[in-house]
């Protein structure tokens, strides 16, 4: 079997289940018609889209490993964030979610923005606000993000966030929101589990930040570009990622030491709040 055949054999993988092309798609996370599209072969699917629909189905290990090394002959993919918007971000939301669940060790680098899993719903309002959404598909988009952060709350992950210090000055909201986007920092860094590292502009600094990335286990890496998502699944590729997440935790303090950090920030924008 090789890529132009992929779709064709989850069909078939599919039509052997006995389960109906709706259920499968909703379990995966996408449309009926992206489903159908992929299994006549018009759409080729993407490494996300073939493990979820594996997942779907509920295939066995032998099975699974199988098509996703057809999957990935291509290691790295992108999908530009315009076919995000028509497909709705509420359905990419979804799809993350998806994978998220599905992962034991999620490692997040993000240099610019407090990360989706831990922003405040005003916060999630501000940003996806930037898309040019209309109010139905941002009421969706949000309400689909802040559905993911229940996986801070379940047992037996392991959550480790690094943001850079600029993320927590970053002016997108008004003072007092950032004030209580900083305070759900600092009580989201107590929950077992979750480590949040901050890398300060005081340390000399050995890496650069260059983009956010997101490591799942040691199977996948997701950047967010300007202009696209790239999906890289090269065990070699992902390798070069997890050393530089762990070059940016050598200078990044957590703990006591982070929270008192967070929250001498938080105190200056709401003195700034107060004088205003």
């Amino acid at each position: 079997m090789n890529k132009s055949e992929l779709g064709s054999a989850l069909r078939a993988l599919r039509q052997a289940s006995g389960r109906e092309a709706k259920a499968v798609a909703r379990s995966a996370a996408m449309s009926s018609s992206k489903l159908s599209k992929i299994e006549n072969g018009s759409v080729m699917p993407s490494v996300v889209d073939v493990e979820q629909l594996l997942t779907a189905l509920g295939v066995s290990e032998d099975v699974k490993t199988e098509y996703m090394s057809v999957a990935r002959a291509v290691a790295t993919e992108a999908t530009a964030w315009r076919l995000y918007r028509r497909l709705g971000y509420h359905r990419k939301q979804q799809q993350i979610q998806a994978i998220e669940s599905r992962t034991n060790l999620l490692r997040l680098f993000q240099p610019s923005l407090v990360p989706g899993l831990l922003q405040t719903p005003e916060y999630v309002q501000a940003v996806l606000g930037r898309k040019h959404l209309t109010e139905d598909q941002l009421t969706r988009a949000v309400g689909a993000r802040l559905a993911r952060q229940r996986i801070l709350y379940e047992p037996g992950r392991r959550l480790r966030f690094i943001v850079t210090e600029p993320v927590l000055r970053w002016r997108i909201v008004p003072p007092l929101v950032m004030a209580g986007q900083l305070d759900k920092l600092i009580s989201v860094s107590r929950i077992p589990g979750i480590d949040l590292m901050i890398v300060p502009l005081s340390v000399r600094q050995t890496e650069f930040p260059g983009h956010s990335f997101s490591i799942k286990d040691d199977r996948m890496v997701t950047v967010e570009t300007v202009h696209a998502e790239l999906s890289v699944t090269d065990p070699r590729d992902v390798a070069l990622y997890i050393e530089k997440f762990d070059s940016f935790a050598e200078v990044a303090i957590s703990g006591d030491s982070m929270r008192a950090m967070v929250a001498g920030i938080r105190d200056g924008f709401l003195t700034e709040q107060e004088t205003d």
